[in-house]
């Protein structure tokens, strides 16, 4: 089964809540995990807010984007 994101949710600071095909919930932090040139527009909580599901990931309006399975793993 690939990973999937069917929904998100911002919950406070860099935390956002995801939700899984496989039927998990997760939440991540990526306050420190915004590294490279295309993830720094994502510093600003403004910016980083406007998240949205695309391609079964989360996507910002930049194209900065993380893959499921990475966000599955680092979440809790």
């Amino acid at each position: 089964m690939f990973l999937e994101i069917q929904n998100a949710k911002y919950l406070e600071g860099y935390k956002l809540q995801l939700y899984f095909n496989n039927g998990e919930t997760k939440t991540v932090d990526l306050k420190n995990k915004l590294e490279g040139k295309v993830f720094e527009p994502l510093h600003d909580i403004n910016i980083f807010k406007q998240f949205y599901i695309k391609f079964n990931t989360i996507e910002w309006p930049n194209g900065a984007d993380l893959a499921p399975e990475y966000l599955y793993r680092i979440g809790k």
